[in-house]
């Protein structure tokens, strides 16, 4: 009978851990979450005397208008072009890549050119992870600078109540899932910005060391835009500021942090099974994302 008790206590614990970190991440996700593109409404271009962006136009009509992409190396930078015009941003910046990026630029002009002629949402995820960088948080190009502290703030705002620092002791498959897939990135943050993480076992939230919060903004703050957007990306895709550090920092692989990220889903699946069209979908949606993520930031050194 007292296990029994202990057992109702335990899940009705878990569960009330999970939902008030839930419920958070999705707080800060609706705040914080990223435009795929910005929606360019018929007549707007012209109105404004400017052709309309191609970004802007596959967003209007959802069809495929151009024959072929490629790169071109113009004034030591890669641009995209779609029939020969070059790749710009809902904003119309032109998307300009350094020279060392040019593996990502091919990689960005097999994206428009593998689309088949009805375009699908989500169909084009490194296009608008750069029109972030570029649009949103480039303060050079950016329409509002105040976009870029904002990200940030709303970024560190995760470590308060990150996921992988709050661990259950019950039930055991989700203990080994918690050991496995998330103390070895806490070890790696640690170890590779010498700060300490503190992990607790119960509902509460957590109160991160000064000196750690100071340490991991400082970082965050250095990053260029593009490596920010892949932040970004990364953070709000795995509802954890440490999966999405260790990620853009190159410190685990994609498929690391998608298992990090599906600690809890994968748990509830070894006990109760797998819901079709539901968990299937949110795993590819996620490897999606965070894929992305590593394409964009590929060139940085690893640790």
């Amino acid at each position: 009978m007292f296990s029994a008790i202990r057992t109702t206590s335990q899940l009705t614990s878990a569960c009330l851990a999970r939902n008030l970190r839930i419920t958070n991440a999705t707080t800060r996700s609706f705040h914080c979450l990223p435009p795929r593109f910005q929606v360019a409404q018929p007549g707007a271009a012209a109105a404004a005397g400017s052709k309309e962006s191609a970004t802007n136009k596959a967003e209007r009509t959802m069809k495929r208008f151009w024959k072929k992409a490629s790169i071109k190396l113009d004034d030591e930078k890669y641009v995209v072009q779609l029939d020969g015009r070059n790749l710009r941003t809902p904003s119309k910046n032109k998307i300009m890549l350094s020279a060392d990026r040019k593996q990502l630029a091919q990689l960005l002009a097999a994206e428009w050119d593998g689309q088949l002629s009805n375009l699908k949402p989500h169909s084009l995820p490194l296009t608008s992870l750069l029109s972030r960088a570029i649009d949103g948080l480039d303060i050079g190009a950016a329409e509002d600078p105040s976009i870029r502290p904002q990200v940030i703030d709303k970024l560190m705002s995760y470590l308060e109540t990150d996921t992988i620092c709050f661990h259950e002791d019950f039930p055991e498959i989700l203990v080994q899932l918690q050991a496995q897939h998330w103390k070895p990135i806490l070890q790696w943050i640690e170890k590779q910005y010498d700060v300490e993480l503190k992990v607790t076992d119960g509902i509460f939230q957590v109160n991160q060391p000064q000196e750690t919060k100071d340490t991991l903004r400082k970082s965050v703050t250095d990053m260029d835009p593009l490596e920010l957007a892949a932040l970004e990306r990364a953070v709000i895709s795995s509802k954890s500021f440490l999966i999405g550090l260790a990620l853009v920092k190159r410190g685990i692989t994609v498929e690391q942090a998608a298992q990090a990220a599906h600690v809890e889903v994968n748990s509830q699946i070894d006990r109760w099974g797998e819901v079709e069209d539901s968990h299937d979908v949110e795993k590819e949606y996620i490897r999606q994302a965070l894929g992305s993520v590593a394409c964009v930031v590929m060139h940085n050194p690893k640790p």
